[in-house]
């Protein structure tokens, strides 16, 4: 009897490094570890584990890449990041509000919600 081996060859396209450009023009390479921490904080004591966080950067990061995208402003990185944690965890995603947008008052969040609660 013989065995017989099979062997596949796994080709991966080579991506190009994602640039954010900050407000102020520096650019930094994107770091799925700082959208990590902004995540994991937004969504203590809910009911998220990091495999669902880790793969709502993998789909915002493949949005942009699926784009053609290879620098992009943090402005719409956040609210990519945003708009995927909506439909995730209402919740996590106006605590990632009030960070990201830097929210100055309770009329603020109450803006928010409204948004939220509207669909918007």
């Amino acid at each position: 009897m013989q065995c017989g081996a099979r062997f596949t060859t796994y080709e991966r396209r080579e991506e190009l490094p994602l640039v954010v450009v900050k407000r102020d023009g520096r650019r930094e390479p994107f770091d799925r570890q700082k959208i990590m921490h902004g995540l994991v904080a937004a969504t203590v004591k809910r009911d998220l584990d990091v495999a669902q966080l880790d793969r709502l950067i993998d789909d915002v990061e493949q949005k942009l890449r699926d784009g053609g995208v290879l620098e992009v402003p943090s402005k719409q990185l956040g609210e990519m990041v945003l708009l995927a944690l909506k439909d995730v965890d209402g919740v996590a995603y106006v605590r990632f509000a009030s960070v990201y947008r830097d929210f100055k008052d309770v009329d603020e969040f109450r803006e928010e919600l409204g948004r939220l609660e509207n669909g918007q």
